[in-house]
């Protein structure tokens, strides 16, 4: 048998029923995705497997500097070929971690590789790769339809056109792709010289001239309408921990006024701009209907020196152990308090805030939205077999896992769609393991019922994109 068969990581019948009948043909809305939308605009053709693999994943560039690679490798010079094999030297060592899964099941499902990628097979896998690389059948538009992906969400910055949009709107292709409104650099007030560069690009592309704080705020909304109107119905925040020291507008704009004058916020101001900005979003985005997106709890760019090498976004993030409770049930209370609270999913980075988060999700249900507050899928070091099992685990002892929206890749790369099986399999056979013990019942569509939901359709009635 190879490595990645069928019933791969399903462990019981009940488990292999509930993937193969309910879960395996459903189709993929990934509504939270880092790709391109410039590669989806031109259709980009992969020149070979570096470019589809490896270029900017830094979940590998972790793995390879824990095996000794040297940085040359990772984000260096080495050609794209010497860092292929610098990674299958390191595959064998990846071991238990995700990324022997991640990696076997992409080569089987996009290349129809069944070999187990090492030293010695590296350069069959890279000719075999590349040849497939070559067809129309993965392209970028190639792999959307190879893989089902009726509709995706890529994470975009307010302050840039969303030119590569309009054209793939025009395009004709048959995967809706819409833009998400990620507005982080808004609250850099605590690094001006990052902030007013931003604010400059905001005004040009919101047609906004800003000079004052009211300014500042008419580009966002404008650019939240731009949006919009481009089928956009989710923002998204990265953000450390939420904010909840919330000022007076007077405040926020002398805050504003003394940033773009070049003096850095200290943490305090910073906290109040950032939490008068987060209601401001808040507020944006429940008229509209859209759903907000909270991603919290990463320790960014830890390693200094390697930052200053290589920039940010390089696999030099962590979880973070900040304290969420208090500073993110404050700031749902207040947008609920003015009625302004809308549809949020909640991602947490940290297990030990599993139930914190699950919990949280459940103050907030109003009785009219089905799972209006979603604990999300996990996310980033949570998104392998067992961050997933404890993130169901949260969800269910705490709320309502049927009403769950799934997975999604959060992933820059057009390798990731695998990620959608990996879930659907974990889910399954965590699922399926409880109904061969009795603690389910042996009701196939009941259970595969809330599956197959899961697997696509809640996402569809939960996020009401255009399509």
């Amino acid at each position: 048998m190879t490595y990645i068969h069928e019933d791969f990581l399903l462990t019981t019948p009940a488990a292999r029923r509930l993937y193969h009948d309910y879960a395996e043909a459903e189709p993929i809305l990934d509504y939270h995705c880092h790709l391109p939308p410039k590669d989806i605009a031109e259709n980009r053709r992969f020149a070979n497997l570096y470019e589809i693999w490896l270029e900017g994943d830094h979940y590998k560039w972790r793995a390879m500097r824990a095996n000794g690679i040297e940085e040359r490798y990772c984000t260096g010079d080495a050609s794209p070929y010497e860092k292929f094999l610098a990674w299958a030297r390191t595959v064998p060592h990846t071991l238990r971690n995700p990324l022997y899964h991640w990696t076997h099941l992409e080569l089987k499902r996009y290349f129809g590789v069944d070999e187990l990628l090492n030293e010695e097979t590296a350069p069959r896998i890279w000719e075999r790769a590349n040849a497939c690389l070559a067809s129309d059948e993965l392209t970028t538009h190639g792999i959307l339809k190879k893989f089902r992906v009726k509709a995706l969400c890529t994470t975009d910055d307010p302050a840039e056109p969303l030119t590569w949009h309009a054209r793939i709107a025009a395009s004709g292709l048959q995967t809706k792709v819409f833009p998400a409104y990620r507005p982080d650099k808004a609250l850099a007030v605590d690094r001006p010289d990052v902030f007013n560069a931003w604010v400059e690009r905001l005004g040009a592309t919101a047609n906004v001239d800003i000079a004052r704080f009211a300014d500042f705020l008419d580009a966002l909304r404008r650019r939240h309408d731009a949006f919009h109107e481009a089928g956009c119905r989710l923002s998204d925040h990265g953000l450390d921990h939420c904010f909840a020291d919330f000022c007076s507008e007077q405040t926020a704009a002398a805050i504003f006024d003394k940033a773009r004058a070049g003096t850095p916020a200290t943490p305090e101001e910073h906290a109040r701009f950032a939490s008068f900005l987060m209601l401001f979003f808040g507020r944006l985005d429940a008229e509209k209907g859209w759903t907000k997106q909270l991603h919290l709890g990463a320790r960014r760019n830890a390693n200094t020196k390697m930052f200053q090498r290589v920039g940010p976004d390089a696999g030099f993030d962590s979880i973070g152990d900040w304290r969420h409770a208090a500073t993110l049930g404050a700031y749902l209370d207040r947008l609920e308090q003015e009625n302004a609270l809308p549809k949020l999913i909640l991602y947490n980075n940290n297990p030990a805030d599993n139930y914190v988060f699950a919990t949280m999700a459940g103050n907030f249900q109003d009785g009219r939205i089905p799972g209006r507050i979603q604990f999300g899928s996990g996310w980033w070091f949570l998104d392998q077999k067992e961050g997933m099992e404890w993130q169901i685990n949260a969800l269910s002892n705490t709320g309502l896992l049927s009403r769950f929206i799934g997975m999604l890749t959060d992933s820059r790369s057009f390798m990731s769609y695998p990620r959608h099986e990996y879930f659907r399999r974990v889910l399954c056979n965590l699922v399926g393991r409880e109904m061969e013990t009795g603690e389910l019942p042996d009701d196939y569509e009941l259970v595969g019922g809330m599956i197959r939901r899961i697997c696509y359709q809640n996402a569809r009635d939960y996020l009401g994109l255009p399509f």
